[in-house]
Parts: structure tokens; C-alpha cells; sequence
């Protein structure tokens, strides 16, 4: 292996100690709330881990379990009071919801203040204008990422395969606001000639959701990989979307699945929840 591998694990334990420090600053403990429905292992796992890093840096974790017999309208009425609640800086509604609930109206419901994910239409929409507000917690993730092992965006040629609304199309966003200033393409499963595009790129990202999709003959040699996947493999293996081990010999720079931008997206969540209750503070 050739390429340097970019560890979101350090990168993560920096921004909980800016957090942790900021947060004692601030006077009082920062609450959290998290809202998980139905018995998805996989997002009690990640709920878990959200709420651990919560109470490491000195927040209050809130969790709220629900069964998946909830109605969409008990649920949003949830949501609703934890608006209201003046102990809850930030709200997180753990997706994917189980069948029969919509969690895009949750996401809605969330007052765009507290809404620590950075997925309300309205935060979305301040990112579009470029105007301070949450961000959405993975693309956050990467752009930090990058600033910490000092990848070098303005001028950069980036290419971002996947266009979600949760990472892909916020994180095209990002790369090319002023003052990261990349030139941002945008790809996707239906993109013709995917490789010949994605070797143009200084910079990568795969955001496509499916394990290991970009191997070394769509990598520019030299350029910076960022794996935004997890996929779990038939023999329980844990992958991106990246081919890791033929990446990294092309590659100048690479995020390792997992330990890469997985505990980015929580530490980011950190971030938005320490602002909003400083917003609120204020």
C-alpha cells in the first residue's frame, strides 16, 4: 500500500476535545435528544454510540425508544415537545424509520433550530445560500477531514459519486462554497463512462451505497479517496465503496472503511448540537 491512510478516528477525538472544552465554557450541559424507533440493530448501535459521545464531551443524552407500532402522528407529537422542551438544544430522529412511517415529515417536524442532523429543507436551504446554519453531519465530516491532513481544495477538480439529498448533493454543496473554492462534478449509477470522469478527480468521494463500486482503475493516481459507504458483506466484513486494498495503491491519500468518516459523522453531530445551544444562549 502505497497511499496515506486519512484517520477519521484522530480527526473525531480533536473535535470531541474542542467540544468537551467549549461546552464547559458555555456553563451548562448541552441536551441532546435522540429518538430511535422499532428494533433495527444496526441504528441501535449507532444510537448508542451517539449518545456515548454525547455524555464524553458533557451533554445530556435524551433518548426516547419507541415501538415500531408508533403512529406518524404520536411520533411527530414527540418531536413537537421536545421543540418546546428547553432542556433539548439538539433533536435527532434516527433514520432509516421502519415501514410505514415517513421520515422526511419527521425530519419536518424538527424546529430547524434544534435540528442537530443538519437535514431540515430549511438548513438545507441556508447551505444552497450559503448562509450560516446546521450542516448536514456526514458531508460536515469530510470537509473536515480534508482541512485536518491539509488537502488542498481551492482549484481542486472533485468529484462526488452518489447525489443523496443526506451526502452527496450537501457535500457538491461544500466542496465548492467560497473559501474550499473546488470545481465540483457530481456523478452517479447512471453516469456514462464513470471511470473516465472519476480519474479527473484531485479529489474523490464515493457516496453511492454499493461495497466496493470504485476500484483502482476509476482513481487518478495520487488523488485523495474519501469512502462515505458501509457495507456489510455476506461473510460479515464491514466495506465501503471504495476496494480498498487496490485504492490504495493508486491512491495518494485514502479514508479506511470503517475508522474513516464514520465517527466524523458523529463527532459532527457534537458540532451542531454545542451551536445550537450557543445560538440559544446567546
Amino acid at each position: 500500500m502505497t497511499a496515506r491512510v486519512l484517520d477519521g478516528k484522530v480527526v473525531a477525538a480533536a473535535v470531541k476535545a474542542e467540544v468537551a472544552a467549549e461546552v464547559k465554557k458555555l456553563g451548562r450541559a448541552p441536551g441532546l435528544a435522540t429518538v430511535l424507533v422499532g428494533d433495527d440493530q444496526a441504528s441501535h448501535v449507532y444510537v448508542r454510540g451517539k449518545r456515548r459521545d454525547a455524555e464524553e464531551v458533557g451533554m445530556v443524552s435524551i433518548h426516547h425508544q419507541l415501538p415500531s407500532t408508533i403512529s406518524q402522528t404520536d411520533l411527530e407529537k414527540l418531536i413537537r415537545s421536545l421543540n418546546e422542551d428547553p432542556s433539548v438544544d439538539g433533536i435527532l430522529v434516527q433514520l432509516p424509520l421502519p415501514k410505514g412511517l415517513d421520515g422526511q415529515t419527521a425530519v419536518r417536524t424538527i424546529d430547524p433550530a434544534k435540528d442537530a442532523d443538519g437535514l431540515h429543507p430549511f438548513n438545507l436551504g441556508l447551505l444552497v445560500l450559503d448562509q450560516p446554519g446546521p450542516r448536514s453531519c456526514t458531508p460536515s465530516g469530510v470537509m473536515r477531514i480534508l482541512d485536518h491532513y491539509d488537502i488542498p481544495t481551492s482549484g481542486a477538480r472533485a468529484v462526488v459519486v452518489g447525489r443523496s439529498f443526506l451526502v452527496g448533493r450537501p457535500l457538491a454543496l461544500m466542496l465548492g462554497a467560497r473559501g474550499t473554492d473546488a470545481t465540483v462534478s457530481t456523478a452517479h449509477s447512471r453516469t456514462r463512462d464513470l471511470a473516465e470522469l472519476t480519474k479527473q478527480a484531485d479529489i474523490l468521494i464515493a457516496a453511492i451505497g454499493a461495497a466496493q463500486m470504485i476500484t483502482a482503475s476509476h482513481i487518478r493516481p495520487g488523488a485523495t479517496v474519501i469512502d462515505v459507504g458501509i457495507n456489510r458483506l455476506e461473510d460479515g466484513r464491514l466495506v465501503g465503496d471504495v476496494d480498498f486494498t487496490s485504492a490504495a495503491e493508486v491512491a495518494g491519500a485514502i479514508t479506511p472503511v470503517p475508522g474513516g468518516v464514520g465517527p466524523m459523522t458523529r463527532a459532527m453531530l457534537l458540532v451542531n448540537t454545542l451551536a445550537a445551544a450557543k445560538l440559544r444562549a446567546a
